[in-house]
């Protein structure tokens, strides 16, 4: 049996939890509505789990009519925020990883819904405007660099072999899980069909603190990354899964065939 896509997430807004889809429409810039939404700082800084490990607590989705976040936590009592997309908000200017774009801001009651919860001064802006990859010549929302990311299911199995508790994929946060390319696969090709549409493999995923962060409890520690330190440090940096372009755009399935083409 050849390889098959095995898991499709969409993240709506940057840093919060992902919704799990059994189909989608491939667009140029990935999966509808990913990395849509953003939290800043009033300053226009974007949040993330990097500095606010709960942000891994909100479980949103988005169906292109209404934003719903939830905390995944009882502990925090949080009436879940229902929120309409606003179009005619102030455009502000926002930063995402050093580069400049845009994002329209969706008023106050979201920004406080979130700030209640995060103990911080925060604006919830929604993207506008272009953002083009730094190689690949894709496009992109509010996402660190690339459309897509894409892993191997058996990256994963030979990292948890590695590991005394093994870890979950949520924890590397990706958009596409392929199963069939045997461990770490996805570094040795370069464009691969999934169903109907075709995506190129251009930039191994530098990992950070972000995978250290427990998806359904907030709470940080040394794994995986002390572990990936020793076996997937590449130019300097620890990598695991590789960011994509898509190619070729259409409908995808999990269960759909993989096919390598190069």
């Amino acid at each position: 049996m050849g390889a098959v896509l095995t898991e499709l997430n969409v993240y709506p807004l940057k840093s919060g939890g992902g919704t799990r889809l059994d189909n989608a429409e491939l667009t140029p810039k990935g999966l509808p509505y990913d990395r849509e939404f953003m939290l800043t700082t009033p300053e226009g800084r974007f949040l993330s789990q990097r500095d606010h490990a709960r942000m891994a607590l909100l479980r949103p989705s988005y169906d292109g009519v209404e934003l719903a976040v939830e905390v995944a936590d009882p502990a925090f009592a949080f009436t879940p925020l229902f929120h309409k997309p606003v179009d005619d908000g102030a455009v502000l200017d926002v930063i995402v990883q050093r580069q400049e774009c845009q994002g329209i801001d969706q008023g106050d009651e979201a920004a406080d819904w979130f700030g209640a919860l995060l103990d911080t001064e925060v604006r919830l802006v929604r993207f506008t405007g272009h953002r083009a990859t730094s190689r690949g010549g894709g496009e992109i929302a509010f996402a660190d660099g690339y459309p897509l990311l894409l892993i191997s299911a058996e990256s994963l199995a030979d990292l948890n072999e590695r590991l005394d508790v093994p870890l979950p994929m949520n924890r590397f946060r990706p958009n596409l899980v392929v199963s069939g390319l045997g461990a770490f696969g996805e570094d040795t090709v370069r464009r691969l069909r999934i169903g109907a549409t075709e995506i190129e493999l251009v930039k191994a995923c530098a990992r950070c603190v972000v995978t250290t962060t427990d998806q359904e409890s907030g709470e940080r520690g040394r794994e995986p990354l002390r572990t990936l330190a020793r076996y997937r440090t590449i130019d300097r940096g620890i990598r695991f899964g590789m960011n994509a372009v898509p190619r070729l755009t259409g409908a995808l399935t999990v269960g759909d065939p993989v096919e390598i083409l190069a």
